[in-house]
């Protein structure tokens, strides 16, 4: 989003997720149609003016920006009480500023494709993104599909869902399930390290 839609107020709420790490801003607007961007270090983040500047914020350990929310993640030695008010700041003050959210390079992140190489991962993308991700997302997480090879899925969890204490569960009893249920090829779905 290069320019906001003529001075609309912008509205931001706070829910939490199952990570008790991660908080889930969501915004009354979209940063894009679809998909979702992970900054996992501050490095990461370079050139990218939101999570860029929330990075700077001490505490912060992580920011993934979805169509209309953004997850911040904190380290587990920092309290809330600390950073949620300077976050929601921060948010709120570069969407006001009118400055580009994310670099050119985070937007094509955003809307990458992922590549199947095979029916099998074929099937495996398409219910991933039209039953998973949007799940997820209501969370403030996502999933990305990395590879299928000799019956295992290789999956990597981001956003909330990353660090989440839920997050063998919701891979092992959520997905794994699902994709063996639709695809018996599937043996087992791990993350990816």
């Amino acid at each position: 989003m290069t320019k906001q839609d003529e001075k609309q107020k912008v509205e931001i709420s706070a829910m939490p997720t199952p990570n008790p790490n991660t908080i889930k801003f969501l915004v009354n607007m979209n940063f894009f149609e679809k998909g979702t961007v992970d900054f996992e270090t501050a490095e990461s983040a370079k050139g990218s003016e939101l999570p860029e500047t929330l990075f700077e914020i001490e505490g912060v350990t992580g920011v993934m920006i979805g169509f209309n929310f953004v997850s911040v993640t904190k380290a587990e030695a920092t309290s809330w009480e600390s950073v949620l008010e300077s976050t929601r700041d921060t948010i709120l003050d570069v969407i006001d500023s009118g400055k580009s959210v994310l670099s050119d390079e985070a937007f094509d992140r955003a809307n990458q494709v992922a590549e199947a190489h095979g029916e099998i991962a074929q099937k495996i993308i398409k219910i991933l993104d039209e039953e998973i991700r949007p799940a997820i997302a209501m969370d403030g997480g996502d999933v990305q599909f990395i590879s299928f090879i000799d019956g295992i899925v290789t999956l990597k969890l981001q956003g909330a869902c990353s660090t989440c204490p839920a997050a063998t569960m919701t891979l092992k009893m959520g997905i794994e399930n699902r994709m063996k249920e639709e695809i018996p090829e599937v043996k087992e779905v791990v993350q990816e390290l």
